[in-house]
C-alpha cells in the first residue's frame, strides 16, 4: 500500500478529497476552488521540501505553518488553510490511504471573531433612494434606466430578505412574477428554504421586469441575465455597482458589499425584537451560533450608548 501511495502524485490526494466533499457535503463549486488553492499551496511547499502528501509528518505540517506566518498572512488565513490540511489528513487517514493523522495534534492560530460590518437604517434609506432616483433621472437612455432598475432590484431583495449574494444572482426569473410573497431560495450544500419577500422588494422586481420588456430584452430564464458564461450577473459585477451606488448616496464605498446588506437584514431585524431562531432560519445557517454573532453586534451598540450618553460616565 505504502509503495503504491508514494507513486501517487499529490493532486490525487486532492482531488479525491475534493471529490469526497462534493458529492457527500454538497460543497459548492467556490468552496471547491478555494479548498484547492490552499491545498495546492501546501503541496507545492512539500514538493520543494522533497515530500508530498503522502508521508507528510506533524513536523513538516508546522514547517508549512511557520513559511506562512513568514509570509505574514492574516491568523484568519493560516487557519482556514489548516483547517484544509487537517480536513485532508483524516480523509487520507479515514480511507486507509495513511495509517495516521499526522495533523490530529496541531492548533490553530487563536483569533477573535470579527463582528460583521453594518449599516445603519439611515444608511440604507439613502441607498435606496439613490438607487430608485437613477432610474428617472433626466435624460438617462434606456439601457441607463434599465440598468439602474436592476441595480434597485438587486438592493430591494438583498436587504429584504438576508439573501447571500450566490443566491440572489441565481434567481430565476419566476422569482419575481411569482403571486407569492415569498420566494424559492437554494442555499448551501443545495439546501432549500422559502423566504418572505416584501412589497417594496416586489415593487421594485416589477419595474425591473416591465423596463425590462419595454427595452425589448431577451427572454432568459434568469432574473438578472447577462452575456456571461453563467448567463447571469456575477458576483463581482454586483459588488461593483454597489460600491458605485454607495458613493452616489455619500456612504464610503468600503462599507458597502452584499454581504453587509445581509448582515443589515439580520441585524435589523434583531434590533426591532425578531427571535433568533426565526432569523437563523431565514439566512438558512446551519447552526445557530453563527447567527448569535449579530447579538454581539447589538451588545456593542449598547455599550457605546451607555459610554457616550450616560450622564455618569467617565471621560
Amino acid at each position: 500500500m505504502a509503495t503504491r501511495m508514494a507513486r501517487t502524485e499529490p493532486n490525487s490526494f486532492i482531488d479525491l478529497f475534493l471529490d469526497m466533499i462534493a458529492t457527500e457535503r454538497g460543497a459548492s463549486r467556490n468552496t471547491l476552488e478555494a479548498y484547492r488553492r490552499d491545498l495546492e499551496d501546501y503541496a507545492a511547499f512539500l514538493s520543494a521540501a522533497g515530500s508530498d502528501i503522502n508521508p507528510a509528518t506533524t513536523e513538516t505540517i508546522r514547517a508549512y505553518l511557520a513559511r506562512l506566518a513568514r509570509r505574514h498572512l492574516a491568523a484568519a488565513s493560516v487557519a482556514r488553510r489548516l483547517s484544509a490540511i487537517r480536513q485532508l489528513h483524516r480523509f487520507l487517514y479515514a480511507e486507509g490511504m495513511r495509517k495516521d493523522d499526522p495533523a490530529a495534534v496541531l492548533e490553530g492560530p487563536r483569533r477573535g471573531r470579527p463582528l460583521p460590518k453594518v449599516l445603519s437604517l439611515d444608511e440604507v434609506t439613502r441607498l435606496l433612494v439613490a438607487a430608485h432616483a437613477a432610474i428617472d433621472l433626466r435624460g438617462a437612455t434606456m439601457a441607463e434606466r434599465l440598468r439602474a432598475a436592476r441595480l434597485a432590484a438587486v438592493l430591494e431583495v438583498l436587504y429584504a430578505t438576508g439573501l447571500r449574494v450566490s443566491e440572489l444572482i441565481a434567481l430565476p426569473v419566476a422569482a419575481a412574477r411569482a403571486e407569492s410573497a415569498t420566494i424559492h431560495v437554494r442555499g448551501k450544500g443545495g439546501k432549500e428554504r422559502l423566504v418572505p419577500l416584501g412589497q417594496a422588494a416586489q415593487r421594485a422586481m416589477q419595474r425591473y421586469l416591465s423596463l425590462r420588456e419595454e427595452a425589448g430584452a431577451a427572454d432568459t430564464r434568469w432574473l438578472f441575465p447577462s452575456f456571461g458564461e453563467s448567463g447571469h450577473v456575477t458576483r463581482q459585477h454586483v459588488a461593483r455597482e454597489l460600491k458605485a451606488l454607495a458613493a452616489a448616496a455619500g456612504i464610503e464605498p468600503r462599507k458597502l458589499s452584499p454581504h453587509v446588506l445581509r448582515h443589515a437584514f439580520a441585524s435589523h431585524l434583531l434590533a426591532n425584537g425578531a427571535d433568533l431562531r426565526i432569523v437563523q432560519a431565514l439566512l438558512g445557517h446551519a447552526d445557530v451560533s453563527t447567527t448569535q454573532i449579530y447579538t454581539h453586534v447589538l451588545d456593542e451598540r449598547l455599550k457605546s450608548l451607555v459610554r457616550d450618553l450616560h450622564p455618569l460616565t467617565d471621560d
